[in-house]
């Protein structure tokens, strides 16, 4: 494990956040451990520690605005941004699920924009938001997150950084052992369950 995500999971399990159990992540899977990112973004020292780590691993970018997915993308996306001194926006899901810019957040056509998530596991997300500022102009130039779950292999069509690389189990929920056991099932993200 690198310095970098052992730093990073000690701030994660000194606050509580690193969670041990049976969760169903936002992308439909499975696992026995769940990252709160909310839990130890309550945290501004934490926040900014790593909205400023962010920030130096895309040192070489010059970029005008940082977009996140809401919920778990907020806070941190909103540091990173401060961290270049450039504007913040975020997307949501609409009615129907879909991502979209809204509250009058605009993209001017090739504005240089990274994109920001707390975790990744899939990088469905990241790439759904990538896919919409492509379509409105934008240039994505970078995607980054605290962490990510897919052990470097998640494809966001963009390059990518993490402060912290992990290789957590995932589970198909028809192939859960968790499930199999009877360990109750939380979902404990943003997202409502489907």
């Amino acid at each position: 494990m690198s310095d970098s995500t052992q730093a990073t999971l000690d701030a994660f399990r000194e606050t509580g956040a690193y969670l041990s159990g049976h969760f169903r992540l936002t992308s439909g899977l499975h696992s026995p451990e769940y990252l709160q990112c909310a839990k130890v973004l309550q945290y501004p020292a934490h926040a900014q520690r790593f909205g400023l780590q962010i920030r130096q691993a895309l040192s070489h970018l010059q970029i005008d605005a940082v977009c996140a997915p809401a919920m778990g993308g907020l806070i941190i996306g909103h540091e990173v941004a401060r961290a270049f001194n450039v504007r913040f926006i975020f997307t949501e899901r609409d009615g129907e699920g879909r991502m979209t810019l809204r509250r009058g957040f605009a993209i001017t056509p090739g504005e240089r924009v990274v994109i920001v998530e707390d975790v990744i596991t899939t990088g469905g997300s990241t790439r759904e938001v990538v896919e919409l500022l492509n379509a409105a102009g934008a240039t994505v130039v970078a995607a980054a997150s605290i962490i990510d779950r897919s052990g470097g292999r998640a494809d966001v069509g963009v390059p990518r950084v993490a402060l912290g690389t992990l290789e957590v189990i995932a589970y198909e929920p028809a192939s859960c052992p968790l499930c199999a056991q009877g360990v109750p099932l939380v979902k404990p993200g943003s997202r409502p369950t489907a």
